[in-house]
């Protein structure tokens, strides 16, 4: 009976001391999983073999100096720590407004005051990256820009730029298009939104514009009074032309003028008759 409490001891001692040996074992793996955990984020932070490419973005990735033909869209990417970067490039539209000093054909001084939309094109992010960097706006599009605007100012004299804005700005649209394409830029509008020059010179346009108008007016005023003389001068050879008609028709039938008489008679004989005057009418008594 002894032998048997001993042995039921033993067993029990011997399934303890297993149970704690698998709990160990347990308890070190989870701190070893933890640790692993641990050290694979701080190589996360550190060496960051992850690159994010945002919306409206293009990453270019530079392999130990040498930039990648492709462009990377939006999303994850992997590279290689210490070895890759990636480089994000806006492809967004990007709304400028800009300000110019100017000189027009008449030599005027302006100041043109406009606003630009463009975008670098998704699929040139490498190239522009490669051969300019990201500071491509100042290096290359504002220059460009405003040798544009200038060339095309100079090309106007200062009150027909007023006149024709719409169509100044058309111009300078389809040359911005045409040379910055080629150098990876998309623009997609130009409009000018205002044109200051000198006082004095506003001023004269102001005056030229009043006398313009004042003359168009004594215009109207002369031709209106010509049109009037004009009618007056129908009206009278009219009246000629009838007057003779009727002269000659008067003279040609007496009964005719007897008639014309008896028109203008009031219906009264003359009271008085002198010398040997007759009645203008032949009056028989019954």
């Amino acid at each position: 009976m002894a032998n048997n409490n001993y042995r039921g001891e033993n067993f029990f001692d011997k399934t303890r001391g297993e149970m704690g040996n698998m709990f160990g074992k347990f308890k070190f793996l989870g701190s070893l999983t933890a640790v692993v955990i641990f050290l694979l984020l701080v190589f996360l932070l550190i060496f960051n073999p992850i690159a994010i490419v945002g919306v409206g973005e293009r990453g270019v990735k530079v392999t130990l100096g040498k930039t990648s033909p492709e462009s990377f869209g939006e999303g994850v990417h992997f590279v290689t720590p210490f070895i890759s970067h990636m480089h994000k490039m806006d492809v967004k539209t990007v709304k400028s407004n800009i300000e110019t000093m100017a000189q027009s054909k008449d030599i005027q001084q302006a100041k043109i005051v406009y606003v630009v939309n463009y975008n670098l094109k998704p699929e040139y992010a490498p190239k522009m990256y490669r051969e300019v960097g990201k500071d491509y706006v100042n290096v290359i599009l504002a220059p460009t820009v405003e040798g544009i605007v200038k060339d095309v100012i100079g090309k106007w004299n200062a009150q027909d730029i007023v006149a024709n804005r719409e169509k100044v700005a058309s111009e300078i649209l389809t040359k911005l298009r045409a040379d910055l394409g080629k150098k990876y830029i998309n623009v997609s509008d130009f409009q000018i939104t205002e044109i200051q020059y000198s006082n004095a010179f506003e001023q004269a346009i102001e005056n030229k514009v009043t006398a313009e108008q004042d003359a168009l007016k004594a215009k109207n005023v002369t031709i209106q009074v010509q049109e009037e003389a004009r009618q007056k001068v129908i009206a009278a050879e009219a009246e000629a032309k009838s007057m003779a008609i009727r002269a000659q028709a008067l003279t040609q039938n007496k009964a005719l003028v007897e008639y014309e008489a008896v028109k203008k008679w009031d219906g009264k004989l003359p009271e008085y008759m002198l010398g040997n005057s007759v009645p203008f009418i032949n009056v028989t008594k019954k």
